[in-house]
């Protein structure tokens, strides 16, 4: 019979600590970008970005147990009964993984968005040519608003890692590592090579770069 004791184990895979930091990497460089109002950067750090959030999701269905998105779902008293327990979970935490699907709706709006936005001078969206100008208008202002929300959620998840780490719990740390201290049955894993992830990754990003990508890219490098 196997005993519990408190062990470190791998809780994040090489895949989704990487799709972390080059998530936060991306979108810096995508306000830089946009501020700056170099376009053919944005639009090439916008497709990078659709690669990485489309194979994170894929990697949410068939990937390690702390990656799928099954594990982000929680009730409203699960939330609750996390802020008066100090026991920590496998992956991440119930209110954790509301921050997690919000970022996640946050994201993809911000990139759907993205694909329809039109200066109505040089720049286009590569499905700013299917939709009405309405829908590029409402885009236009979505992508705008959707931003300053984004960055309002991203300080807020600061502050809450800050008081995570206050309070003894160093997310950071795990997220740099992949490891942490638990409770479990030894030899148990719930993490999975991450080599079919990046090759997801790479198959979608080149594939939306050598078409929607081909003339920023083009630009970029002449």
């Amino acid at each position: 019979m196997h005993t519990q004791k408190n062990t470190t184990i791998k809780v994040w895979d090489g895949f989704i600590r990487s799709f972390h930091w080059l998530l936060v990497l991306s979108i810096a460089g995508l306000y830089f970008s946009a501020d700056e109002g170099m376009i053919e950067l944005h639009f090439v750090l916008g497709f990078f970005t659709l690669a990485l959030i489309a194979t994170r999701l894929i990697w949410g269905v068939i990937g390690s147990q702390t990656a799928k998105l099954s594990s982000l779902i929680h009730s409203p008293i699960a939330v609750f009964k996390s802020f008066k327990t100090n026991a920590q979970p496998i992956g991440h935490s119930a209110p954790g993984s509301y921050m997690i699907l919000a970022f996640f709706g946050l994201i993809i709006t911000q990139l759907i968005s993205g694909l329809m936005s039109s200066d109505g001078i040089l720049s286009d969206g590569p499905l700013a040519q299917y939709v009405s100008s309405d829908t590029i208008d409402f885009a236009n202002w979505i992508h705008h608003l959707n931003f300053d929300i984004l960055t309002y959620a991203i300080v807020f998840h600061v502050l809450a890692i800050v008081i995570y780490k206050i309070k003894g719990k160093p997310l950071v740390k795990a997220m740099v590592t992949g490891s942490t201290t638990h409770s479990l049955q030894p030899g148990k894993q719930v993490t999975k090579a991450p080599w079919l992830a990046w090759i997801i990754f790479i198959i979608l990003l080149v594939l939306i770069q050598s078409t929607w990508g081909r003339e920023p890219l083009s630009y970029l490098f002449s």
